[in-house]
């Protein structure tokens, strides 16, 4: 059974529907976090530290519906945020909180368009984490 539940977040409704499901699946005893991860931007421009703070305390005040779809249910859940490239962030949380399972959002392909936009974070993350992947579509 899955006891550390690790759901990638950025607040869209896909994000939801994977908050959604893993709020089902996850046991009384598991260990829930939403992990939301804001991408700095290159080079240093005037005022950006007050706009990344700015994203953090959006992030904390969206993550509220997130949270309280686990607490209705009685799981214990905490938000984590962290700045830099969302699949390396994604994949080294998952790796050191030993997240046993990974729930996520993600899109329908299109079996006539095989390979368009495959490049998807959900998709790399099914692919490169060491942990199982549950993509919710």
């Amino acid at each position: 059974m899955f006891r550390r539940i690790l759901v990638p977040v950025d607040f869209t409704p896909k994000a939801m529907r994977a908050a959604r499901a893993a709020a089902r699946i996850a046991p009384e005893d598991a260990d829930v976090t939403l992990l939301h991860v804001i991408e700095r931007l290159h080079g240093d421009l005037p005022g950006i530290e007050r706009f990344y703070r700015r994203l953090e305390r959006m992030a904390r005040a969206k993550a509220r519906a997130f949270t309280d779809l686990f607490e209705r249910r009685g799981r214990r859940v905490r938000v984590v945020i962290v700045y830099g490239d969302p699949l390396e962030e994604t994949l080294r949380f998952a790796s050191s909180s030993r997240a046993d399972l990974i729930v996520m959002g993600s899109h329908r392909f299109s079996r006539a368009r095989v390979g368009h936009n495959w490049g998807t974070l959900s998709y790399k993350v099914g692919l490169l984490a060491k942990s199982p992947v549950l993509l919710v579509k």
